[in-house]
């Protein structure tokens, strides 16, 4: 089944829902979005602080960076 018959099944069954529970279903949605993104965030953070530690992260001036960049 294609990815656009299976939207057209889930936005069928909730048309199907009351108002309320397609406000609650909004809800909880927009939660797990934003748990998912904030997973994402915390997992970029420890793959950095592995970089950090491993001594792979360039630091110095924004002048350094660019040049650093231009290379």
């Amino acid at each position: 089944m294609t990815s656009v018959s299976r939207l057209d099944q889930v936005l069928e069954s909730i048309e199907d829902l009351s108002v309320d529970e397609q406000e609650t279903l909004i809800d909880l949605i927009r939660h797990r979005l934003a748990e998912r993104r904030r997973d994402a965030i915390a997992a970029n953070i420890a793959q950095a602080q592995v970089e950090y530690q491993a001594g792979k992260v360039f630091r110095g001036t924004v002048t350094q960076i660019m040049d650093e960049l231009s290379k």
